[in-house]
């Protein structure tokens, strides 16, 4: 197959070239784009350097199979549905399409039907949003959910490797607040994206939108409070689940997550360090609150299971249903 990375020198664009090398994506010419800073840069891919090229409306009428977008939204919005006109197929990793109405939003363990037949944008759901899902998906299945209650606690990375850059500036004594609203360094911050007129931020209407679209269930109550705290990499997130039916026992709830695809449930307590460079979800801390509702904690790696690894899961489910592989 023939791919492209959109925004190949930043964090995310950088890991999608690992994680296409690491998943063996049967990848036969591989082109990476960028702004014009980073025009010329090289990236290795299967021991040999590939140039960055300048990201033009030109560049995506190229023939290929995949564009891997991770370039912000602005940037998909101007340039992905040149690509999706031309007969490639796009997983676009920003907000910009993720709630339009005929662009699939996808966590391929969760809803990959939706990748059958289809060409064009496909939408890959926020961090936050996708290691969550992972979690409870199989609960929904069974029982169905009535409501989620979740307080996240997201590292820097998730705000790019600007954000790495603003944590480590702080922790060598540097007074740069550039990218956070107060300083991240030593300090806890329930504030991720520009505050909404009901009171939500950004972030956390990205929970509630994209965790009701997925699931196709537009009932289910989300409240999310999203919080930013000074990790490098890993979000970890405490969830209250209240199902619509009593569970048998926690046991049983137990058996049902972990049969979940790329789930792991542990009695072992597992934290952000523990995930770095991962791909799988970890639920840990299950416990009961009623005979309706349970609470855990969930991490994973957010560049990887929240980002990258999602994307090239939905290449390779979309080109085995499509007879591209």
């Amino acid at each position: 197959m023939k791919v492209g990375v959109v925004g190949a020198t930043g964090e995310v664009g950088r890991a999608m070239v690992k994680v296409l090398e690491e998943f063996n994506v049967p990848v036969t010419e591989l082109r990476l784009f960028a702004s014009e800073r980073s025009v010329g840069k090289e990236i290795e891919f299967r021991g040999e350097k590939v140039k960055v090229e300048l990201l033009t409306e030109e560049a995506m009428k190229w023939d290929c199979d995949y564009f891997l977008f991770s370039a912000g939204a602005s940037v998909s919005r101007k340039f992905a549905p040149i690509a999706a006109e031309n007969g490639v197929t796009v997983i676009d990793n920003s907000s910009a399409f993720r709630m339009e109405k005929d662009i699939p939003l996808v966590v391929p363990e969760v809803n990959a039907h939706l990748l059958k037949g289809y060409t064009g944008i496909i939408a890959n759901p926020n961090c936050s949003t996708i290691q969550m899902i992972l979690s409870i998906y199989k609960l929904h299945e069974v029982y169905g959910i009535e409501e989620i209650f979740v307080a996240t606690y997201q590292s820097v990375s998730g705000a790019g490797h600007k954000g790495i850059e603003e944590l480590l500036s702080q922790e060598r004594g540097e007074n740069v607040v550039r990218v956070f609203p107060k300083p991240i360094h030593r300090n806890v911050i329930p504030l991720i994206g520009d505050v909404q007129d009901n009171l939500f931020t950004q972030e956390e209407m990205k929970m509630i939108n994209e965790t009701r679209k997925i699931l196709n269930d537009y009932s289910i109550r989300v409240y999310p409070t999203t919080v930013r705290v000074p990790v490098l990499y890993g979000h970890s997130e405490a969830v209250m689940v209240r199902l619509k039916r009593p569970f048998e026992s926690l046991e049983k709830v137990k058996e049902i997550i972990a049969s979940g695809e790329d789930v792991v449930v542990t009695d072992d307590l597992v934290t952000a360090v523990d995930v770095a460079g991962k791909n799988e979800t970890y639920v840990c801390r299950l416990r009961k609150g009623d005979e309706r509702s349970i609470l855990f904690w969930n991490v994973a790696d957010n560049i990887r299971v929240g980002a990258v690894t999602n994307a090239v899961r939905i290449l390779l489910k979309h080109a085995k249903m499509n007879g591209r592989m």
